[in-house]
């Protein structure tokens, strides 16, 4: 008998082979991830925190991370939660026994990490968005946009951000990116 899984596809990774950078700007792959994308009503957030375990942010560019997973705030009504692959997130959020509407988002995203202290150099080459300190401190997120295409953006530490694209737009978003490491080294 043939095995049932000889026949499956493999996925390949956004960014195999891809590096990117300059002596201030280093660019990479996140690694894989689960992601959900929920919307709920205020008075179900808190059922839907303690099944995630965190506490979904209600404040706008704001996030929040505990128990190695990450929501972010897009809107009164909607976040979008990363988690390690295989943590089960879609099942957290179904057992919290609050209305909500969550999907599965995982294999839309994709993630850059832009790292080094010419980081928000580099977005702002296709982003218009104020990232300095003081206007998107540590833990801010957005959704906005880089060039052409939507992204959510989350300030990771000081110098560095994750940038979630959908994986369709991966290619150009990364290419604009090092374009603008390239420009934040001059």
């Amino acid at each position: 008998m043939a095995d049932p899984g000889a026949d499956m596809a493999t996925r390949t990774l956004p960014f195999s082979g891809h590096h990117g950078g300059s002596a201030t700007v280093r660019l990479e792959a996140a690694p894989p991830a689960e992601r959900i994308s929920l919307r709920a009503r205020a008075e179900d957030a808190a059922a839907l925190s303690g099944a995630l375990g965190l506490d979904l942010p209600a404040k706008p560019k704001t996030s929040a991370s505990a128990n190695g997973r990450t929501a972010l705030w897009l809107g009164p009504d909607e976040w979008l939660v990363i988690g390690a692959v295989g943590s089960e997130m879609m099942q957290a959020a179904k057992n919290s026994g609050a209305l909500h509407s969550a999907v599965d988002v995982s294999h839309r995203n994709t993630a850059i990490l832009v790292s080094g202290p010419g980081a928000a150099q580099a977005i702002n080459a296709g982003c218009p968005q104020d990232l300095s300190l003081r206007a998107f401190p540590v833990g801010a997120c957005s959704r906005t946009i880089f060039g052409k295409v939507e992204i959510v953006l989350l300030r990771t530490a000081e110098n560095a951000f994750r940038v979630e694209v959908w994986r369709s737009f991966s290619d150009y978003a990364f290419g604009l990116l090092a374009e603008g490491a390239q420009d934040a080294a001059l």
